[in-house]
């Protein structure tokens, strides 16, 4: 399952769902309208295989004029990928997928008259609506930290400026200093990234900083890939990375930006730089709109992905309650899928095919030893369960680990053509 092509990887994950809709309350005399808010790797994908089916009016309501992948990006902290490479526009959803793209942010869904009103308070109005609003930050979980902390702790979990603040602190630190990296509890965005975070700020230090550490402060006393990514330790960075679990620290409790120090239950750690990652919850849109339950995510129906608390309103991505799926893009990308064919066929009556759920995902070790898996996933019981998996072993060769790194550059490139509509 590993040998994966460009052209295999955009056919699992295609499809074959259309135009865009007037910014006013005005109604389409012809077309269905659907309207989705975000316009992320859930929210492009989508809007842009609803505009390929050609048989319904398709706006996506998204603020930023460019969009920054999370994946890939701790590459950039480590100096192996410019922001650029990972950086995407939403042209060719409007000219070669009959999307409407709109630049600003929603602010107030009303799910009675099924309207949505933007910042400059036009109001857009919809037969559907797909939400796809990623993820928000708990606050008060770590004292002491916000807005403004992780302007001097970046948490660099939502990709661009905080990016950039990261990997320009590492850049400036000391050769010998202390990285510290508090990941957050479960669930949260990307199960494996700020493990990789470690292993590629690690390779980063081995080349130019080789006598700093890296400290990971761990909500939980488990992570994914653990046993991959700790044999891959030993091996490239023996000494470098210490990891130490919610079990020994009981998890930070507070930080002290003017210091730089993470204070956990019974210990103070000094950092040279700080990477704080929060814990976390659906994007703020959906809270607003009563789309989150007590667990402060949103439950939908694993089949069509519409709300179970707000029908006919839609939820793809990370801020969904998944069940075995995990918070990644290529489960989005996947759930997006099936999310637009359960819409097409609702409001067109288009064929209803049944859901295909899939994971793949990359993780880099160095930059030529990476792993991987496969997973595929169907609704059963009113949740999405695992049904099959792959994934990559511990004592693989170097160049198994070798020939995985070059798939995942690939991945990448057949991934996001698939996402921004610049694939066929």
């Amino acid at each position: 399952m590993t040998n994966w092509t460009r052209r295999q990887i955009c056919s699992m994950a295609g499809g074959v769902l259309a135009a865009a809709a007037a910014p006013h309350v005005a109604r389409s005399q012809n077309k269905p309208r659907v309207v989705v808010i975000g316009g992320g790797i859930g929210g492009a994908t989508v809007a842009r295989y609803l505009g390929d089916l050609k048989t319904m009016d398709v706006t996506l309501i998204e603020p930023k004029r460019r969009y920054v992948t999370c994946f890939f990006s701790n590459l950039y902290l480590a100096g192996l990928r410019s922001l650029p490479s990972l950086t995407f526009d939403f042209e060719a959803l409007t000219e070669r997928h009959d999307v409407k793209v709109i630049h600003q942010a929603a602010t107030v869904i009303d799910a009675g008259t099924k309207t949505v009103t933007l910042r400059d308070s036009v109001m857009l109005a919809y037969d559907r609506l797909v939400v796809a609003p990623g993820i928000a930050f708990k606050s008060g979980e770590i004292r002491n930290y916000d807005a403004s902390a992780a302007e001097i702790m970046p948490h660099a979990w939502n990709a661009g400026p905080q990016s950039e603040l990261l990997r320009r602190q590492l850049e400036s630190m000391e050769d010998g200093g202390v990285f510290v990296i508090v990941a957050p509890p479960n669930p949260f965005r990307c199960p494996p990234a700020p493990y990789e975070r470690a292993s590629l700020v690690a390779y980063y230090f081995k080349q130019f900083k080789p006598r700093s550490k890296i400290l990971i402060l761990d909500a939980k006393d488990r992570f994914s890939g653990q046993e991959l990514f700790q044999e891959a330790w030993g091996r490239h960075y023996p000494g470098m990375i210490e990891w130490l679990p919610r079990q020994f620290t009981g998890a930070v409790k507070i930080v002290d930006v003017a210091a730089r120090s993470v204070v956990t239950e019974g210990e103070t750690f000094k950092a040279a730089v700080a990477n704080i990652i929060p814990a976390q919850k659906a994007g703020a849109i959906a809270e607003k709109t009563g789309l989150t339950d007590t667990s402060g995510w949103c439950p939908v129906d694993p089949v069509t992905f519409e709300s179970t608390l707000q029908r006919g309103i839609h939820v793809v991505g990370d801020s969904i309650i998944g069940g075995d799926m995990p918070k990644s893009a290529f489960s989005t990308n996947s759930q997006a899928k099936a999310c637009a064919f359960a819409i097409a066929a609702s409001l067109t009556g288009s064929p209803q095919f049944p859901s295909h759920l899939f994971n793949s995902c990359y993780t880099f070790l160095a930059p030529d030893d990476a792993f991987t898996n496969a997973i595929t996933f169907a609704p059963e019981g009113g949740k999405i369960k695992m049904v099959e998996t792959f994934i990559s072993k511990v004592g693989e060769s170097a160049e198994v680990r070798r020939r995985t790194a070059h798939q995942a550059v690939g991945w990448y490139s057949a991934f996001t053509a698939d996402v921004f509509g610049e694939g066929s």
